[in-house]
C-alpha cells in the first residue's frame, strides 16, 4: 500500500477518515464514561464508602437500609458495564476501518471528555437537583459537590484542547 499524500486523497477517502476519526471519537466519549462510572462506583462508593446511590434518601445506617443502597449501586454498575461494551463495540468497528488514525490522541481526547460529561452530568443530577447523595456527606459537602463539578469541567475542557489540536494537525491519509 503507497503512502498519499494530501493532494492525491480523494473526497470519498476524506469522507471516509472523517467517519471513522467521528466513530473513534464517539468510541472515546462512551469509554470516558463508563470509566468515570467504574472510577466513581469502585473508588467512591466502594473503597472509600463516601456515599452509596441513594444515601440521602435511605442512609446506610442499618442493614436494611445498606441493602437498598448495594442494590441501586449495583444497577449504576450495571449501566457503566453497558456504556463499556458500547464503547468497545464503537472502538472496535473504528479500528476495523483501514483509514482510522492510528493515534491515541483522538481517543484520549474524547476520553477526557466523555469523564467529565460524565461526572458534570451525574454530579448535576445526583448531587444537586435530586439530591440523591452528595460526594463526601458532612459539613463541607457542598464544596465536595461543587469541587466535583469544577474538576469534571476541567477534564471536559482538557479533552476538548486535546481533541482540536489532533482534528487541526491531522491530515486525511496519515
Amino acid at each position: 500500500m503507497a503512502f498519499k499524500t494530501i493532494d492525491s486523497t480523494t473526497d470519498s477517502e476524506t469522507a471516509a477518515v472523517r467517519s471513522n476519526i467521528a466513530l473513534l471519537v464517539a468510541a472515546g466519549v462512551v469509554l470516558g464514561m463508563a470509566i468515570a462510572g467504574f472510577f466513581d462506583g469502585i473508588v467512591i462508593h466502594q473503597i472509600l464508602q463516601w456515599h452509596h446511590m441513594v444515601t440521602t434518601i435511605r442512609p446506610a445506617t442499618d442493614l436494611t437500609n445498606l441493602e437498598i443502597n448495594t442494590f441501586w449501586d449495583g444497577v449504576f454498575h450495571m449501566g457503566t458495564s453497558v456504556l463499556a461494551v458500547i464503547g468497545l463495540t464503537l472502538l472496535w468497528r473504528a479500528l476495523r476501518q483501514e483509514s482510522a488514525p492510528r493515534s491515541a490522541q483522538p481517543l484520549i481526547g474524547a476520553g477526557l471528555i466523555g469523564a467529565g460529561s460524565f461526572n458534570l452530568i451525574e454530579g448535576l443530577i445526583d448531587h444537586h437537583l435530586l439530591a440523591i447523595h452528595h460526594v463526601k456527606p458532612g459539613v463541607n459537602q457542598v464544596a465536595w459537590d461543587v469541587g466535583f463539578l469544577v474538576v469534571s469541567a476541567v477534564l471536559v475542557v482538557s479533552g476538548w484542547v486535546v481533541l482540536a489540536n489532533f482534528l487541526t494537525n491531522h491530515q486525511p491519509g496519515e
